[in-house]
């Protein structure tokens, strides 16, 4: 089985819903996607994400069936020095690489700031949901690895958002989140690739394949956005800052 997690396309934040970049983006990747066998379709509950999906469902003829769990991942904290708070995956490096149990996939959730904002509850309830939605499609999780109940080839598309996509593959690869937070790219519309693997008769786990694939943007001359990442160089004053 095959999942595909797609990045919204170019946010407008303040109306949750695309730029005029952000829906050339996600006409670009429909155009990718209507080409495949896809057997289901998976959207967050937010407006970017369903407006990047809604290009591929009308050109196929299709729905999705809209998941509050593949929202945003929601907590916020106050970040070290700051007043207000934020998301809670977004750290300073200098700040976040100082805790090493941020590194560790059992205890990255356990400092006090996590802890207060009841971060591994919030990730527990999405990854649980993940595995339920997984066990419909025939794999069931049984402690580190799945137990295929119903082998298959099937494409399932997950139309979600950056932090929440880490969160997932967190899950299915047994990374610390932080890890790919800090230090995986996911530009807008682009595509996460994990399949199973079966190489025992009824054990099964995910490998990826591809990760922030935007060839879809290449082929059409469009460069993709620079909303996922931040400057170079300090200096790059055309580049993202905080």
């Amino acid at each position: 089985m095959k999942l595909l997690i797609i990045r919204h396309g170019d946010p407008n934040y303040s109306i949750d819903s695309l730029t005029e970049k952000g829906w050339r983006e996600a006409e670009y990747l429909s155009e990718r996607l209507s080409g495949m066998d896809i057997k289901k379709f998976y959207v967050s509950s937010m407006g970017r994400a369903k407006d990047t999906a809604s290009f591929t469902l009308k050109k196929m003829g299709r729905s999705a069936e809209e998941c509050k769990w593949l929202r945003e991942f929601a907590p916020l904290i106050c970040h070290p020095g700051e007043k207000e708070e934020k998301i809670v995956w977004d750290w300073l490096p200098q700040d976040w690489t100082k805790e090493e149990r941020f590194y560790q996939k059992d205890h990255w959730f356990e400092p006090e700031l996590l802890r207060e904002a009841k971060v591994r509850e919030e990730y527990e309830w999405v990854t649980g949901e993940l595995d339920r939605l997984l066990e419909r499609h025939g794999y069931v999780r049984e402690g580190n690895y799945y137990r295929v109940r119903e082998a298959n080839t099937d494409t399932i598309v997950f139309f979600c958002h950056f932090g929440l996509g880490c969160v997932l593959l967190s899950h299915l690869l047994g990374i610390s989140p932080m890890v790919l937070w800090h230090g995986f790219c996911a530009a807008p519309t682009s595509i996460a690739e994990v399949v199973t693997e079966e190489r025992r008769k009824g054990i099964a786990s995910f490998r990826m394949r591809a990760y922030g694939d935007t060839s879809h943007l290449y082929v059409k001359g469009e460069e993709p956005s620079n909303s996922a990442r931040f400057c170079e160089c300090y200096d790059n004053a055309q580049e993202r800052h905080d």
